[in-house]
């Protein structure tokens, strides 16, 4: 597919140069919501833009960095894009954080990148045809139970003494690009991951199709698939996890209500 050839340059060139970037020394400030961002992120966003909207002009553009324009909606094909998912890793030095670039068509991921330049992994998808990492094919573990799985997501939450039914002892572990997560789902590196926060569809969008396409499941917290391109691009929630593990997480969070 013509789009995934394009999607993955475009990914290698913002991997190298957002290190290239961090390596030189980064200017940060925070958001209007408090959250931190580099002029990296920013001039990442820029070159991405340039790249992919000159070879598809005909398609919208939504991402982090970029101020929304509703236009968007009036495409049938879109990139979704996060510059630099996981900024917290990448101001640490830290190699968890991904370039994530997808081709969504009528509210679906039709194709998708995520990009760990620090790791050197590209995790890559296109409908219908399987998922891999650095061109060799994945697929999710074949866990079947809870306890002692290998689970992504925060400590505390999963501790907290308000779950109707405790959770399992699991080996819990975090990584700040939640798209990173979902792709070492994937990948079967871990079992599961769980995020009951909103997420943005930037974040999702790339990742989505990749755990889909390698054989697992990502769903919000009411076991809904995700759509893109909505005027408000947020999910609830993100349940991702190896296909026999998933309806055993929605069953723990079903008591949650509605946002």
């Amino acid at each position: 597919m013509a789009d995934l050839a394009l999607i993955r340059t475009a990914a290698l060139e913002a991997g190298k140069l957002a290190l290239t970037m961090r390596a030189a020394g980064l200017k940060i400030w925070n958001k209007d919501g408090g959250s931190p961002v580099t002029d990296a992120d920013l001039a990442v966003d820029k070159r991405l833009h340039e790249i992919l909207t000159a070879a598809r002009p005909d398609y919208g553009w939504l991402s982090e960095e970029t101020i929304d324009d509703p236009e968007r909606l009036t495409r049938r094909r879109l990139f979704c894009v996060d510059p630099i998912d996981g900024t917290a890793a990448f101001l640490k030095n830290k190699p968890w954080f991904t370039v994530c670039i997808a081709v969504v068509e009528d509210g679906l991921p039709v194709c998708g990148v995520v990009y760990a330049p620090a790791l050197d992994e590209m995790f890559e998808a296109v409908a219908g045809q399987g998922a891999t990492l650095n061109g060799a094919p994945i697929q999710p573990s074949a866990a079947v139970e809870l306890n002692d799985c290998a689970m992504l997501g925060d400590a505390r939450m999963f501790q907290h003494p308000e779950w109707p039914q405790p959770w399992p002892p699991m080996r819990v572990e975090s990584r700040n690009s939640i798209a990173y997560r979902l792709c070492l789902v994937a990948d079967g590196r871990f079992d599961a991951a769980v995020a009951l926060t909103p997420k943005n569809e930037w974040d999702l969008a790339a990742a989505d199709l990749i755990v889909r396409e390698a054989g697992g499941l990502a769903t919000d917290h009411f076991g809904r698939r995700f759509t893109y391109n909505a005027p408000i691009p947020k999910a609830p929630s993100v349940i991702c996890a190896a296909p026999a593990l998933h309806p055993l997480i929605l069953e723990r969070v079903a008591h949650i209500g509605r946002p």
